[in-house]
């Protein structure tokens, strides 16, 4: 039996202080493991889940695009995932201290640190966006219900009120005549979302002015986001249990409305009709390959962060397979929820429902709320959805700024950084903030478009696939198994171990040629985005990947070695420090007893150096007990303490 004295030290607590709950007290944990699972569910689950996986299932195959989405989830989404979680949570470090595996490739995770930047600050942006929209249903008429508003054109024709359609006198021929007799059809949703909402340019290089509603709440949502993160983990983890399950609630909901409506039948029936003859298009396979590896939030940081606050020996191999299958089962039912309505519309207006189909900021802003207006009491639909869509994006937004937040604190690694936590949340909220406003000009919308395409494409993919290469291969796959052994109490499937080495790999690689052979120059509607932005956003992409080769070259000069291969091998040597943060997990080649007193600071933790203790320190010599370790995963086993 441990007492309580020896309990204390072997948790990180000094002598004489009260055991805490936490195995990390430096750096904490999740209280307990369904919050982290509840964050990871909200990290992976965001707007891509409801704007863009069921468009991708129509326009490739409908049912039959299920089938090669599961075969990668299976064979790269899941073991990536896997492989994350089980970084970050082995060494209980964000993604730049996690890289003492290989010194040399730490700008793998500086990578991540920029596509994460990157990703944070537009990502608010839509957040901010979707705030707009909730006040805006705040009333008794959608405003952007009919064409009567100083701001609609005179080719407005809507669904509620027809008349207002130019060269149109007879009022009485149905929706379907009337559209195929206007040249151009533009909703009033969508004259809403151009001419009022963005006020957009004509152009990217064309800022104009600040839309200073959209500016006020992009404020709503980094003061959210600060508040719920003030914390770190410890307030996040309670936010979650609201903002990562309110969202099905709402999905539910719309879902029963949806499927009872006229046309909804035929709106899931063309989501999921099976296309069986697209099987064997490699579009197809490159599209639910990509959906995978971006849907998981994959390379970007937030798994590796998020799982380094798990205890060391969590069973993360079980949570991985939760936790995609959720996301992906999500995917599908959100596509549920918007055919349905979708369907509807297009019985209404007389059209296929190809005709209303759409993705991205165009379903979300202008397609969904203009059906919206079809139902009754739109307004309480309205706010539901966009409710919804604020949660969806909180959750993944607190996992890109906790990913910042955790990288610059864990590299400082100073007790006073630790303390100074909350005013690094608040730093890094205000930096967002500030490269966030020039999206909320008239221009934003082009500046967002580029960033979401641009940003975090195939910049993802290198990191990932370098990822897979520095621990399998460089660090190697043997040394890495015996980890996650050591950490669960089994070593990874055999089936996993495949994967990592080999069948990852290659998906991720085919991800690449097919994100290059598919390249299209970004546009938004009718606007072509000139060269110099294309180069811009060439640039972006760029600035995250070049951070390793740049890293790497600067190691191997600082590298000891009289000959560059020997600063090389030198390089690539895992740090003294690498492996388990606290001493008692610290077991079979990690072992440190009687070692070196850099490595046994890694078990006591001071938590207060400067207080007085009142009571004598129990001498360290005379500790000698069996410490047993209990798994999450059942497993146990016998450490023998002899310091």
């Amino acid at each position: 039996m441990v007492d309580k004295s020896s309990e204390a030290m072997l948790n990180g607590a000094i002598p004489g202080e009260m055991v805490k709950k936490d195995e990390n007290l430096k750096r904490g944990n999740w209280s307990n493991q369904i919050e982290f699972i509840l964050t990871s569910v909200g990290y992976a689950v965001g707007l891509g889940n409801v704007w863009r996986f069921p468009y991708l299932c129509y326009r490739n195959g409908g049912g039959a695009f299920m089938f090669p989405y599961i075969i990668m989830l299976v064979f790269c989404g899941i073991p990536l995932f896997f492989l994350e979680l089980s970084f970050g949570q082995f060494t209980s470090q964000g993604c730049l201290g996690v890289w003492r595996v290989n010194p040399m490739f730490k700008g793998v995770g500086y990578g991540m640190m920029v596509v994460s930047t990157y990703i944070g600050i537009y990502y608010n942006v839509v957040i901010s966006i979707a705030f707009y929209y909730f006040f805006s249903s705040m009333t008794t008429l959608l405003p952007w219900s009919y064409c009567t508003n100083q701001w609609n054109k005179e080719d407005c024709s809507s669904m509620l009120n027809p008349n207002r359609t130019a060269n149109i006198s007879d009022l009485s021929r149905n929706i379907s005549t009337l559209l195929n007799q206007t040249a151009k059809r533009t909703s009033p949703s969508e004259e809403y979302w151009n001419y009022y909402v963005l006020r957009i340019s004509n152009g990217i290089g064309n800022f104009g002015e600040i839309r200073l509603p959209l500016l006020g709440c992009l404020v709503v949502a980094w003061v959210v986001v600060f508040l719920c993160l003030i914390k770190g983990v410890k307030s996040s983890g309670k936010v979650v249990y609201f903002t990562a399950t309110f969202p099905y609630v709402v999905l539910t909901i719309l879902f029963i409305r949806g499927i009872t409506l006229d046309g909804a039948v035929n709106g899931i029936k063309y989501y999921l009709t099976p296309q069986w003859d697209k099987i064997l298009d490699a579009k197809v396979w490159g599209d639910a390959a990509s959906q995978i590896f971006y849907s998981l939030g994959c390379a970007w940081g937030g798994l590796i962060t998020m799982a380094s606050y798990n205890k060391f020996h969590n069973n993360c191999y079980r949570d991985s397979i939760i936790i995609s299958i959720t996301n992906c089962a999500t995917s599908v039912y959100a596509g549920f929820v918007i055919f349905s309505i979708l369907g509807f519309m297009a019985a209404h207006l007389g059209v296929n429902v190809s005709e209303v189909a759409d993705h991205g900021p165009g379903l979300a802003f202008v397609a969904y709320p203009e059906a919206l207006t079809l139902l009754p009491i739109s307004p309480f639909w309205s706010l539901l959805f966009f409710f919804m869509l604020i949660l969806l994006g909180l959750g993944t937004q607190f996992c890109l700024l906790e990913t910042l937040v955790t990288a610059v604190v864990d590299e400082i690694g100073s007790d006073w950084i630790r303390r100074q936590k909350s005013y690094v949340t608040l730093a890094v909220a205000i930096i967002g903030f500030l490269l966030g406003i020039p999206l909320t000009t008239q221009a934003g919308i082009y500046w967002l478009l580029l960033m979401d395409n641009y940003a975090a494409s195939f910049s993802l993919v290198v990191i990932s696939c370098i990822m897979c290469i520095a621990i399998m291969y460089i660090y190697g796959h043997h040394n890495y198994f015996k980890d996650v052994q050591m950490m669960l109490g089994f070593p990874p499937p055999i089936f996993f171990q495949v994967c990592w080495r080999f069948v990852s790999p290659s998906i991720i690689f085919f991800i690449l040629i097919f994100t290059v052979v598919q390249y299209k120059p970004i546009s938004y509607n009718d606007y072509i985005y000139p060269s110099w932005a294309i180069i811009l956003g060439f640039l972006m992409a760029l600035s995250s990947v070049i951070c390793i080769p740049i890293y790497a070259i600067w190691k191997i000069c600082m590298s000891e070695g009289s000959t560059f291969w020997e600063r090389v091998k030198n390089a690539n040597k895992p740090s003294k420090d690498w492996g388990p943060t606290l001493l008692e997990h610290r077991t079979d080649r990690y072992a440190t007893v009687g070692s070196s007193s850099y490595e046994f600071s890694l078990e006591i933790q001071q938590l207060n150096p400067d207080k007085e203790r009142e009571k004598e320190q129990i001498p360290i010599e005379n500790i000698e007990h069996n410490l047993t370790i209990q798994g999450s995963n059942g497993s146990a086993r016998t450490q023998e303490l002899n310091v």
